[in-house]
């Protein structure tokens, strides 16, 4: 009864981060999930300049010309480099995040964003093409752990009542780096052929600014509590990111899932696929992410010169027609972050897919029927910023805050861990087999993910229970029913007994 009156005013004032948080977020976004976004945009820009830096460096070196298809192969190399630097990432994230800390992780990281900006940067003057593949692969390390990290460290600081908002933090970040590369990749800006050398080097300004930033803030608290055992920095972190009066609900939801977990240490992903406790949380990780890599977005961006073109729009003006794509993927995060603490999860992942079936339909048809009417076009243009939309409003980023949100503090970065490399693995794969399935399909590969859609909303709607405003310890709960089925009850009993003796000693030391 003693915090009826805190808590009251908690839920009256707190339904909006405290400056601490928002701020918070962006130093942590700035170089976790924006470095990513970044870094898939600006590589699309120089691609003929360096085309032509490869073959002026190939023939002063052996005094001949570049064969065409190793031309197309270290292209290829400097291109997909970068996933495999990505799923190294994602591999040692969550390890880092154990012995680094959240914070000390993303801090470390930004050496390697700031050592592969200055492989990149000095491979034209120096003439050595393998500083830039190197680059690219370090890069690529660093938008591994980013990925991992970043939505750790939000889900984590966030209260329960804005997890969702803050989580989305990873997506708005990550759109918004794909927006900002398409514009610094501008020929006007560091898309010219004298200056793409700068254009990749730029990633080093977002770890300088993480650098500058972050270590203002304090550590997650819960890795301090659970996985630290230092209550005093905990209380600390949560007065700086709740305020003095407020933090205490945070605290005691943290202590309770401390006090349940029994000194459970951080576990390897390994032991995850061999727990029955974790396994449909791991299976739901595991067809999200997939479903959405498989979900149709690359098909999206493939097609949109070519619809964009067959709309009558001239081909020096297509780069910026394609800052529109980005813009909308920009502001459906910004729309779902606002949405997604009021409207739910579910509701929002499955209409997200659901969505984007209907727009696969209405482009199967459009691109068959494109010669037909000259009104055709622009219904296919129109279907590509709404299918962009849907994802962004869906997929695009739940899928992160789901991973953050179904886990408790030991598993949840072996589960990042687990989603990071079958998201990498899944990235690399369509980007070898895409063009095949284009080639052979033709626009009728949209049937193809309307399916897959289709089956990961049904999936969605049959196993993934609401997270919205669930402490962990509930969320476990509602899992423990799928994955424990009759002896439910027996754990429910074991759990409620350990927490009224947590809570008996947390009303004594009071």
């Amino acid at each position: 009864m003693e915090y009826e009156p805190l808590l009251r005013g908690s839920s009256r004032h707190g339904k909006f981060p405290s400056w601490t948080l928002f701020l918070a977020v962006c130093a942590v976004g700035i170089g976790g999930t924006f470095q990513y976004g970044y870094n898939v945009s600006i590589i699309n820009a120089p691609t003929q300049h360096i085309h032509r830096f490869l073959n002026e460096t190939w023939t002063s070196r052996y005094h001949k010309e570049l064969n065409p298809d190793l031309l197309t192969f270290l292209w290829s190399v400097i291109a997909s480099i970068f996933s495999l630097g990505g799923l190294c990432g994602a591999l040692i994230g969550g390890s880092m995040a154990i012995r680094l800390g959240r914070k000390g992780a993303l801090l470390m990281n930004n050496i390697i964003a700031i050592l592969a900006s200055v492989l990149m940067g000095i491979s034209f003057p120096t003439g050595l093409f393998e500083l830039l593949i190197a680059g690219r692969f370090l890069i690529g390390i660093n938008s591994g752990v980013g990925l991992c990290v970043q939505p750790l460290y939000l889900g984590e600081v966030a209260p329960k009542h804005l997890r969702g908002g803050m989580a989305m933090g990873s997506s708005i970040f990550l759109t918004g780096g794909i927006l900002t590369g398409q514009i610094v990749g501008l020929r006007e800006l560091l898309g010219g052929e004298a200056y793409w050398p700068l254009l990749l080097s730029s990633s080093c300004f977002p770890a300088f600014a993480q650098l500058l930033f972050l270590p203002w803030f304090p550590e997650s608290p819960r890795y301090l509590l659970i996985d630290r055992g230092d209550e005093l920095r905990c209380a600390k972190a949560l007065k700086q990111f709740h305020g003095s009066s407020e933090y205490q609900k945070e605290m005691e939801d943290i202590q309770q899932e401390c006090f349940a977990l029994n000194g459970e240490k951080p576990r390897k992903p390994w032991q995850l696929f061999t727990d029955r406790a974790v396994r449909w949380q791991l299976i739901i990780v595991i067809v999200m992410t997939m479903g959405q890599q498989l979900s149709g977005i690359n098909a999206i961006y493939f097609y949109a010169t070519y619809i964009f073109e067959q709309a009558g729009i001239l081909a020096e003006k297509i780069p910026y027609v394609t800052l529109g794509t980005g813009a909308c993927e920009c502001l459906t995060a910004l729309t779902c972050g606002l949405m997604i603490d009021y409207v739910g999860r579910r509701y929002l992942i499955i209409g997200g897919y659901l969505l984007m079936t209907l727009w696969s339909i209405v482009l199967t048809f459009s691109l068959t029927y494109q010669e037909l009417y000259s009104w055709v076009p622009y219904v296919s243009m129109a279907s590509i910023f709404a299918f962009i939309l849907s994802f962004g409003l869906g997929p695009g980023g739940i899928t992160n805050t789901l991973t953050a949100e179904i886990f408790v503090q030991s598993s949840r970065p072996a589960a990042y861990m687990i989603a990071g490399a079958i998201s990498w693995i899944s990235f690399f794969t369509i980007g070898m087999l895409f063009p095949f399935i284009v080639n052979g399909l033709k626009q009728y590969c949209f049937v193809v993910f309307l399916l897959e859609c289709s089956l990961v909303a049904a999936f969605i709607f049959v196993v993934i229970p609401e997270t919205k405003n669930r402490s962990f310890l509930e969320i476990k709960k509602e899992f423990d029913k799928l994955n424990f089925g009759s002896n439910t009850k027996k754990k429910e009993t074991e759990l409620y007994e350990r927490r009224h003796l947590h809570d008996e000693f947390f009303k004594n030391s009071v």
